[in-house]
């Protein structure tokens, strides 16, 4: 996953798998669960710059379009 678009792409995906029954509860848990922590780190590294009065520069948050979405 290249970005926070990729990630909720990704997310969304799993939905529809665990939906459809292609994955097992256990696994889309899991995923979910793993991404909850990256926006985790996230959300830390936010509150941290806010505290600085920084602006951070997250590249996970950079939504443009690259060749890689």
């Amino acid at each position: 996953m290249n970005n926070i678009k990729t990630l909720r792409n990704d997310l969304m995906q799993v939905f529809a798998d665990l939906r459809s029954g292609e994955i097992e509860v256990k696994v889309a848990a899991e995923m979910n669960n793993t991404a909850g922590k990256v926006i985790n780190t996230i959300r830390a590294e936010l509150e941290y710059a806010e505290l600085r009065k920084t602006s951070p520069n997250i590249v996970f948050l950079n939504t443009e379009e690259t060749d890689n979405d």
